[in-house]
């Protein structure tokens, strides 16, 4: 039983460093998406949606800051940093707004990807140079998307083992 309440705590662990990576690099990808047009720059920012992206991986990226050291700690020392039902309760409660989150924010990215995406094709025969270049910046925005439900995935994943590890109860 000891074993497989370790296997869970150092998954645990493993899934937060998973789900700040993804976090940053689609915060990472989603900041670094513009396009120079005739001396006209497009960025990120001047896309409702692809803000709310940012402010989804930024998220993710804080909440994984903050449980990281708890991980760790409990990974090493095998025992909770605070004792009681704060921290497990904290877990519980934390993923899964963050998991909510995260989801919403890949929604809200793929979906204005899709949109800009069609718009651009039905412009695409007025506008070649422009086309090409938004197609880039969309396909950038869905790329950070995507990278994004990687983290959103990680999330859901600890959602299930820190239900579980609430009560101190593995599976």
């Amino acid at each position: 039983m000891a074993t497989s309440k370790r296997i869970i705590i150092n998954s645990i662990v493993v899934l937060r460093i998973l789900t700040l990576s993804a976090c940053a690099a689609a915060g990472a990808l989603i900041v670094t998406n513009n396009f120079k047009l005739d001396g006209d720059k497009t960025k990120f920012s001047d896309i409702r949606g692809y803000r709310y992206v940012l402010a989804a991986a930024a998220g993710g990226v804080l909440y994984s800051l903050i449980q990281l050291p708890f991980a760790l700690y409990q990974a090493v020392k095998g025992k909770r940093l605070i004792n009681g039902q704060f921290l497990p309760m904290f877990d519980f409660y934390g993923d899964k707004v963050i998991a909510f989150f995260l989801a919403s924010g890949v929604g809200v990215g793929f979906g204005v990807s899709i949109e800009l995406k069609l718009l651009i094709d039905q412009l695409l025969d007025v506008l070649d140079e422009f086309g090409d270049k938004a197609k880039k910046f969309v396909d950038r925005g869905t790329i950070a998307s995507g990278v994004l439900l990687v983290g959103f995935v990680t999330m859901a994943i600890l959602t299930i083992l820190t239900s579980a590890n609430r009560n101190g109860r593995a599976f």
